[in-house]
């Protein structure tokens, strides 16, 4: 059977690539937001995101299911997994800079090992694992700050915004695990976009009125990006890296992503982050080693023979 790292050596590149795509998708927002309202941002990403799906599902022939229980799963998993998270992001990037929310959006692998304790007994919270939420939730603190924590203010309030978002993605995941199966992960992807739209167009129109449409050459870029590449692409190329290297592999995109929007953030708009900010990414990238376990068992001594 192969070894993890067998499998993880041949999908690098796809790795690193879905990595790229995700921390970009935050440089995309901070561009889209110089125009554009939150919620039509996240109607633009979902709707756009939905079509292209469903053009790949149609063509490669996936069966779509029907019965009324399982569209409300995707319902469900429409709000915690896209309209929700989306909208909590790019609020808290009007207020926080873009490179800041990646760090703090990396702690969903966090939140992931925490609700799967909850929710599922073959996913206990043991003594490795607790020790690695701990440092987790450690680095999310160092980032945010003691001090912005004792106050109540947009950054402050930005921050915990993102912060809840990841908390929405750890509760999608189980949502999805437990109760959605035997349906292909990419009319998943499309239904629960479709289900995002349908709540996110509606909200669009009501906050931001119906969008002007007369947006600058960036803007429209950044739209598409967001639309086209963190959606749709993004989701496709998730599941085929899921379906060779597994989830464990998978959780290591987590620690790819910040480190991209923190260069795209610094090059693009000149962010400077905080020491605090660096040294919580750090607790939360340790944590993950910790989770994970494949480092922490390199160390331990071989038995003898």
């Amino acid at each position: 059977m192969p070894s993890p790292t067998h499998k993880l050596s041949g999908v690098w590149p796809q790795l690193l690539l879905l990595a790229t795509i995700w921390g970009g998708s935050f440089a995309a927002n901070r561009l889209a937001l110089a125009e554009v309202g939150v919620f039509s941002v996240v109607a633009f990403r979902v709707t756009g995101g939905m079509l292209v799906l469903w053009a790949y599902v149609l063509a490669r022939g996936y069966a779509v299911p029907k019965r009324a229980a399982v569209w409300l799963s995707f319902m469900v998993l429409g709000l915690l997994n896209n309209a929700l998270p989306f909208s909590l992001i790019l609020w808290g990037q009007r207020h926080i800079d873009s490179g800041l929310a990646a760090i703090l959006n990396a702690a969903t692998a966090i939140f992931g090992v925490a609700v799967a304790a909850l929710v599922f007994r073959d996913e206990p919270l043991t003594l490795r694992r607790s020790l690695g939420v701990g440092l987790g939730f450690a680095g999310v603190v160092t980032a945010i700050g003691f001090g912005a924590l004792a106050k109540l203010d947009l950054t402050s309030l930005a921050q915990l915004a993102v912060l809840a978002s990841s908390a929405s993605y750890a509760c999608a995941a189980a949502f999805g695990r437990a109760m959605v199966k035997g349906v292909a992960p990419q009319v998943i992807a499309a239904a629960m976009l479709t289900c995002a739209s349908a709540v996110m167009l509606p909200l669009a129109l009501a906050t931001d009125g119906w969008p002007a449409l007369n947006y600058t050459l960036p803007t429209w870029g950044a739209l598409a990006y967001l639309a086209v590449m963190s959606a749709a692409v993004a989701y496709l190329l998730y599941y085929r890296v899921l379906a060779v290297a597994g989830a464990g592999n998978l959780s290591l995109v987590t620690l790819l992503v910040a480190p991209v929007a923190i260069l795209l953030g610094a090059l693009q708009f000149g962010e400077v982050l905080a020491p605090r900010a660096f040294g919580g990414f750090a607790l939360l990238a340790l944590g993950l080693v910790v989770i994970d376990g494949r480092l922490v068992a390199l160390w331990r001594p071989k038995p003898a023979g």
